[in-house]
């Protein structure tokens, strides 16, 4: 069951950004007890998009490091940071 799953950093990075920046979202998802599940499938998202990037960037010839950072820049907006709701 996933509220059994525990979020890793970037689940609960999500949860501490959308809790600032999208509120509404998070009320909406928490009434419908599924603020949980959103949250891991972001996390899981991130984890892959992230993986794949960075094999990519390795190929390319980036060292960790920069393959590992260039990654996190590109996906990190997709699931986890998203842009804040309007007022």
């Amino acid at each position: 069951m996933l509220h059994d799953m525990t979020l890793t950093q970037y689940g609960r990075m999500a949860e501490r950004h959308w809790r600032e920046f999208l509120p509404n979202r998070v009320r909406e998802l928490e009434a419908k007890s599924q603020l949980h599940e959103a949250l891991y499938e972001a996390e899981e998202k991130t984890k892959d998009e992230m993986d794949q990037a960075i094999r990519d960037f390795r190929k390319q010839g980036y060292t960790p490091q920069q393959a590992h950072d260039t990654a996190w820049e590109i996906v990190r907006e997709r699931y986890i940071l998203l842009p804040p709701e309007q007022p």
